[in-house]
């Protein structure tokens, strides 16, 4: 037979504040932290005490001993009022409805792709869920479903939107619109997802010519730049140029700026360095300013002074 044993409840002494003998009762010592302390702490590390639990609430990637909230994860200190949590530094991407991604096909099934999205389980997009040549929003045939694997194939890469949820926690994911959907005329770069912050257009162009494509997973596409495309919304589209796994013509400098940018993101990550349009540019024009090589911003020392003109006081 089997038994369950219930978690013993966490007791609360309320009214009380223990202090040490030294200290006067008016002198309020519970917090560890103050709130300038909390919001400028970049990282923690597990069993670190954060705060007083009297003061403030516990979230997640936290727990209470002795009236203390303490870290169990190592990440960033997040304050929202008066709740305290700790956002993991590594971890799988956890998915909202409306998040843009970058992802990989890992599978072509019926009616289906699964999708590699860095998140606990793969991604499913439904054939019904893309644009197919003859009209963005005709019926799909079977011809369509046998067809699947020249639309996308294991191993593609692709942008698509976070749609709905299925019953399993799977999230379905669509590219409807012209602005999604296969990518080319890049590289992909993987970092933590807690460094890509949320932004009002995840679709960012630098001067040097280079687009980006910050997805939420932590999948960041650098490519060379692509003029808007002014078909979306009509019936007709070259599917021939959508669907195509032939990367354009690309020149040297177009390269060049492709693998520099590519370099900042993986020193920037390396130093666990929030992600976002206005920091990848300063990066960017820092780097041009040394005069240096493509690949000198990996070296350790470039680097380093990289980071410390980012967190320069303007």
């Amino acid at each position: 037979m089997i038994s369950f044993a219930s978690f013993p409840t966490q007791t609360q002494n309320y009214g009380i504040t223990k202090h040490h003998p030294d200290v006067q009762d008016d002198v309020n010592m519970d917090i560890v932290f103050d709130e300038e302390d909390l919001s400028s702490k970049r990282l923690t590390c597990p069993g670190e005490v954060l705060t007083s639990s009297q003061t403030f609430m516990r979230g997640h990637g936290t727990y209470v001993v002795d009236e203390e909230v303490i870290s169990s994860v190592a990440g960033t200190i997040e304050k929202v009022n008066k709740l305290i949590s700790v956002r993991a530094v590594r971890t799988r991407y956890n998915p909202e409805v409306g998040d843009l991604i970058v992802g990989r096909i890992a599978e072509v099934q019926p009616k289906r792709w699964k999708v590699d999205a860095n998140s606990r389980q793969d991604a499913v997009l439904m054939l019904s869920s893309v644009n197919l040549p003859g009209g963005v929003q005709r019926r799909k045939l079977e011809s369509d479903e046998l067809q699947m694997r020249t639309f996308f194939e294991e191993g593609d890469l692709l942008v698509a939107e976070v749609q709905a949820f299925f019953a399993d926690g799977a999230m379905s994911i669509h590219t409807r619109s012209l602005k999604y959907g296969k990518l080319r005329n890049g590289q992909l770069v993987v970092v933590p997802p807690v460094l890509i912050r949320r932004l009002k257009s995840h679709f960012v162009t630098l001067p040097c010519g280079v687009d980006l494509i910050l997805g939420l997973n932590g999948y960041i596409w650098v490519s060379k730049h692509v003029k808007d495309n002014e078909q979306e919304g009509e019936e007709g589209f070259d599917a021939e140029a959508v669907y195509s796994n032939r990367n354009d013509a690309i020149d040297d400098a177009t390269r060049s700026a492709i693998a520099r940018v590519s370099n900042i993101i993986r020193t920037l990550a390396t130093y666990f360095v929030p992600l976002t349009d206005a920091v990848l540019l300063e990066a960017y024009e820092w780097c041009v300013e040394q005069e240096g090589g493509v690949a000198d911003v990996l070296q350790q020392d470039v680097g380093e002074a990289l980071v410390a003109a980012l967190n320069a006081p303007r």
